[in-house]
């Protein structure tokens, strides 16, 4: 290849990858917006996502929360006062927790105590089963599309392997497939909570089903 051919193509690729830089980093178009969200996605999904996990021990080290189960209305006192489920009849949360053998100041010194909402991240911590226990906020998978996210009303041991019961807090009572989980299901404990920021990853999933359906 001669010398001026070469320096043309070398012209041309410097011409291209300025054209993309300018048009993904300082682009005001609905495209460039677009494409960002894409790229922020992809590293986070392939690179940021799998680094996490290695430290943080757990295959799931950032979760969005998706519903709202966990949260609580009003004050720790309006919540401890709510209505709950008993032996399947009426009753508010502070009879069902002290039916299980948890009172209100175990409860107050849990993390968390006040609850999380929809639309929060949880950072997760890959703790080993055996150092879960009672108020500890967990993720776990069921037969579910998403895992879910319940504080930890119970901890038996069953021929050396670990099995949790759960409950979110917003709930009544505790459902069939949290009633008894499989430290297998277990995917890690909630450590750190950031307000908001889950709604990002709600509105992107809402977006790719409307593209889905288009």
């Amino acid at each position: 290849m001669a010398g001026s051919e070469w320096k043309q193509r070398r012209k041309k690729v410097r011409k291209g990858l300025h054209k993309a830089w300018y048009f993904i980093w300082e682009d005001d178009s609905w495209a460039s917006w677009f494409v960002n969200i894409i790229l922020a996605f992809i590293l986070i999904k392939f690179i940021v996502y799998p680094v996490l996990g290695l430290l943080l021990a757990t295959s799931h080290p950032i979760v969005a929360v998706v519903s709202s189960s966990m949260e609580h209305d009003g004050s720790f006192d309006d919540w401890w006062s709510s209505s709950a489920i008993c032996g399947g009849n009426p009753c508010v949360q502070s009879e069902f927790y002290d039916g299980i053998g948890i009172p209100k100041e175990e409860f107050r010194e849990y993390k968390f105590r006040n609850g999380f909402n929809k639309g929060d991240i949880m950072i997760l911590f890959g703790t080993k089963p055996n150092n879960i226990d009672e108020g500890d906020v967990i993720v776990f998978i069921a037969d579910r599309p998403d895992p879910i996210i319940h504080r930890v009303v119970r901890v038996q041991n069953e021929n050396n392997k670990h099995i949790f019961s759960t409950k979110g807090d917003h709930n009544e009572g505790v459902f069939y497939f949290e009633n008894q989980i499989h430290e297998d299901n277990y995917l890690g404990r909630a450590v750190i909570r950031i307000p908001f920021l889950g709604y990002i990853k709600i509105g992107f999933v809402k977006l790719l089903q409307v593209l889905h359906i288009m």
